[in-house]
């Protein structure tokens, strides 16, 4: 059977970074096997889903290089999760249920206080149907629950977690369809990954109690489950989900010029026993994904980490790579003489006025001003002027290290460092290199 993962946000905000890292795991867990990676829209929320959310979970995933291989949207299937509730209905594995919040959550007060799990105590279930008709002739609506089976465990092999097990008593029976006839979040997932194929659910380790639910709903629908893992969720390096954590996503790296190379290397390996590497081929990636060497810890996800990989991967990138984002001059030899200074491709401007100028020289000494008028008289133009110049000049003055090529650096670019000077001289050019060092004296 063909590998089928999902990717199932709901278009009520943008993707943030632990949104990116589920996707990313899913995609590559279809791409090792060759299978299929599916986005699916989990917009039944109708009061809350946005069609500009839905394009941005679009965008986001193709800026990242995950274009899925098909798409569905919830709204759009609501007669399948109407015929799954039907068949439920009459095989008595859903009922109704009319209890209010204020009623559901005294009763959580009570079994707490009494030193017991909050556990739905199926009231409904002794309802007569007297008094449901009676409830439904004072206008009460009813919500609708799945009924558990307390027969059996429930259990699975987890690909991440291994064995896992779950006393069904120990439930709730979970609320699948609210009074006004909306949908939650259980039955439709669970229709939908049998309707499309899905083989492998990799999501959340919050999602666990949910897979227990799932199970059972995949069983009373007739389906087998499919594969299940859930990864340790992701925090910030303070220990926790920080909010502004929850809210970075695919805008704000692209807002800090970050490569989405640099982002999905450290994500794919974030949480496992792998090294974190600057790794922009993604194949590479792809085939070294392996869910045995996730961990159970929560994965930290660190800002600097982030700035690390960008710049390392931005110091392997080709001229042809970036060349329509480099400023307007800029070619092949610019680009790798200023290349090892980046930490973005967007400072590659910032780094091109050195050669485009004009530079801003600082004060120098007088010691220092004769030395750079004696070094514009013996800058002559060959295959290598800077190994030339400061090769003349440290015979006719005796000057070594610091003394001889820092004033050098500072009169031809006005910065104390920055790229290798003999790639850069040659950028200069002769005419402007003996200009600034004129202007030094």
């Amino acid at each position: 059977m063909t590998t089928t993962t999902r990717f199932a946000p709901s278009p009520t905000g943008r993707l943030h970074v632990g949104n990116i890292r589920t996707a990313l795991h899913n995609w590559f867990l279809a791409r090792k096997s060759g299978g299929r990676f599916m986005l699916r829209i989990d917009d039944t929320d109708a009061a809350r889903s946005r069609d500009e959310y839905v394009d941005a979970i679009r965008a986001d995933l193709a800026w990242l290089g995950m274009e899925p291989d098909g798409e569905e949207r919830q709204s759009e299937r609501l007669a399948l999760y109407e015929a799954a509730f039907e068949r439920l209905r009459a095989t008595g594995r859903v009922y109704p249920a009319y209890e209010t919040s204020q009623e559901l959550e005294l009763k959580r007060k009570v079994q707490l206080g009494r030193g017991l799990p909050p556990i739905y105590d199926r009231g409904a279930l002794a309802l007569t149907d007297e008094e449901r008709a009676a409830k439904e002739a004072d206008g009460i609506a009813p919500h609708w629950r799945f009924k558990l089976d307390h027969d059996a465990p429930i259990a699975w092999d987890d690909g991440v977690r291994g064995s896992v097990k779950f006393d069904p008593a120990q439930l709730s029976d979970p609320v699948i369809r609210r009074a006004d006839g909306s949908w939650l979040y259980m039955l439709p997932s669970a229709v939908d990954d049998i309707e499309m194929g899905v083989t492998d659910v990799l999501r959340g380790e919050d999602h666990v109690s949910n897979t227990a639910v799932q199970v059972q709903m995949f069983e009373a629908l007739g389906a087998a489950p499919p594969r299940f893992a859930h990864e340790a969720l992701l925090v910030g390096k303070e220990g926790k989900l920080s909010k502004r954590l929850g809210s970075l996503g695919c805008d704000a790296f692209r807002e800090r010029g970050l490569e989405p190379e640099a982002l999905v290397a450290l994500l794919a390996r974030l949480g496992t026993s792998q090294p974190v590497e600057p790794i922009a081929d993604r194949q590479t990636l792809v085939e070294s994904f392996d869910l045995s060497t996730f961990g159970r810890a929560p994965a930290k996800f660190d800002d600097s980490e982030l700035d690390r990989l960008n710049a390392a991967i931005v110091h392997q990138m080709d001229y042809a790579h970036v060349s329509d984002r480099l400023p307007a001059g800029m070619d092949e030899a610019g680009w790798h003489t200023v290349r090892p200074n980046l930490a973005t491709v967007g400072e590659a401007g910032d780094w091109w006025k050195l050669v485009t100028g004009p530079i801003e020289q600082p004060e120098f000494s007088d010691e220092d001003r004769a030395y750079l008028a004696q070094a514009a008289e013996a800058l002559k133009w060959d295959e290598d002027p800077w190994g030339t110049l400061t090769g003349k000049l440290k015979e006719a003055t005796g000057r070594k290290g610091k003394a001889l090529f820092l004033p050098l650096r500072q009169a031809l670019t006005g910065m104390n460092h920055g790229p290798d000077m003999g790639e850069l001289l040659s950028l200069i050019g002769e005419a402007e290199a003996k200009n600034r060092l004129e202007r030094s004296r």
